[in-house]
């Protein structure tokens, strides 16, 4: 019989936008269901992942706290909050001091946007000072179609060539760049604070696979992580967009059925049960409610709250 091993004060999180196309709200019920520890926020086009109020009373009805708040800054997200930077990272901080987040997430600036890459790092590190929540800038990639490749953000895709506090590391961003994962977290070392775990195979689009999947050391992390009493928190990110149903969503995000875990509080005492992604010491939690009476217990839940479905 293997011995009971404990595992970090880590806590295992879902990020919303681990359910994309569903709402913010349905993440949160999923969260809940599965027993995560709690979401990372993605603020997004949808309003209620924008709106601090609606995000409240989603953490409250469903007991499930809101960890992290990842800044409006993709893509598509350019006009959420506000056109300045600067103002989104604002407003972040904001967010998550309201909400007892510990952690901002935050990438690197466009190449395009040139005063606020010239003033980035300086200017992370003056927020960061104002605040006890941790501004995590996160390793990115360099875009790449057929055999060009375009370095999209300034100062660096790769955020060690810089000097933060505090790091995020997304392993479906390492598999995108081609770059050394292990390499990567080497540099970052205690400055680690945030792990998007996600999986890829080095495709020129961000996979956001679920782990165990790709090419990326998500176990060999994992086990690191357990060693080096890391106090972050780890986040689920996988891309689950071709799934054709709310329960087969449902499942990707699964951690006892996809990844052989289910996560337990901080600090407890867990049976270890390997799997490709989690090693021994990430597996379920002696007295954690099931999957099933979780599900139960959600049939009799309460409605949302009025205003939480975007």
């Amino acid at each position: 019989m293997a011995k009971p091993v404990r595992i970090p004060t880590a806590k295992v999180a879902l990020s919303t936008a681990s359910v994309y196309p569903e709402s913010t709200a349905t993440a949160f019920e999923i969260a809940a269901r599965l027993g995560y520890d709690g979401v990372e926020v993605m603020v997004w086009t949808d309003p209620v992942s924008q709106d601090v109020d609606a995000l409240r009373r989603l953490s409250d009805h469903h007991g499930v706290p809101i960890l992290a708040v990842h800044a409006p800054c993709l893509l598509i997200t350019q006009r959420v909050w506000s056109t300045d930077p600067w103002t989104k990272l604002q407003r972040a901080q904001a967010a998550a001091e309201k909400l007892g987040a510990s952690t901002v997430v935050v990438h690197p600036p466009f190449r395009w946007q040139r005063q606020y890459s010239r003033d980035f790092v300086t200017g992370i590190w003056r927020m960061a000072d104002e605040t006890d929540v941790k501004f995590a800038v996160e390793n990115m990639y360099p875009w790449r179609y057929r055999d060009r490749e375009m370095l999209a953000y300034a100062p660096e895709w790769d955020v060690t060539k810089d000097d933060y506090r505090h790091f995020t590391v997304d392993l479906s961003h390492t598999a995108t760049a081609r770059t050394d994962a292990t390499a990567m977290i080497d540099r970052m070392g205690d400055r680690l604070a945030h792990v998007h775990l996600a999986d890829g195979n080095g495709s020129a689009k961000d996979e956001h696979l679920v782990p165990g999947r790709g090419s990326q050391p998500c176990a060999e992390l994992l086990e690191r992580l357990a060693t080096t009493a890391f106090d972050g928190h780890v986040v689920i990110e996988v891309n689950t967009r071709r799934a054709m149903s709310s329960a087969e969503r449902e499942a990707v995000a699964h951690p006892v059925d996809h990844r052989g875990f289910l996560p337990g509080p901080s600090g407890r005492t867990l049976r270890a049960r390997s799997s490709p992604a989690f090693p021994a010491g990430w597996a379920q939690a002696p007295g954690r409610p099931s999957p099933a009476r979780c599900r139960a217990s959600a049939s009799t839940r309460r409605p949302p709250p009025t205003g939480t479905r975007g």
